[in-house]
């Protein structure tokens, strides 16, 4: 297995698990939070998505999704187009409320993407530094793990709201 198919595998299985959070609810049930301050599904899958758009954008040297294809006015959110959910207070995790399809088809739009960018990657881009604001300076190697981490944990809380959820 190459580099790249293990990106993508990596990649491809976040997908799986957000369709399979947000599979079948409605916009509600989506935003519903099992506790007052708590994150609902669509906030996490919304900002996971968001994060893995502004991080693979910045690497590839592309406009994100978010921006390029309309999703922001889609989602009419109450947020700067460039916001990413870092930060975010319990009133604005309240704020994403979002139908599924949307949802689904925000984060669809950025995985085939990312798929598209890490496809072409090989073992010799993986060292290139993509963020000297760090000590020591950011790898790409080291960023999309960092992204494939945060993307599989916000999924996972993700799942495990909607456990708590729908019993």
């Amino acid at each position: 297995m190459t580099s790249a198919e293990l990106l993508t595998d990596a990649f491809d299985r976040i997908q799986q698990v957000v369709h399979g959070a947000v599979g079948g609810l409605d916009g509600p049930r989506l935003a519903g939070r099992p506790a007052e301050g708590a994150n609902s599904i669509a906030w996490l899958v919304w900002h996971l998505t968001r994060i893995q758009d502004d991080h693979i954008a910045g690497v590839a040297g592309t406009d994100q999704v978010w921006t390029r294809d309309g999703w922001a006015d889609r989602f009419a959110l109450p947020f700067d187009a460039s916001d990413t959910g870092y930060g975010h207070t319990p009133d604005d995790v309240a704020a994403v409320q979002v139908d599924p399809d949307l949802l689904t088809g925000y984060h669809d739009a950025v995985h085939d993407r990312t798929v598209q960018y890490v496809s072409g990657l090989t073992d010799a881009d993986l060292p290139r530094i993509v963020d000297r604001a760090w000590d020591p300076p950011v790898t790409l190697a080291v960023r999309l793990i960092s992204v494939v981490s945060d993307d599989l944990q916000h999924a996972g809380q993700a799942a495990y709201v909607r456990g708590l959820l729908t019993g």
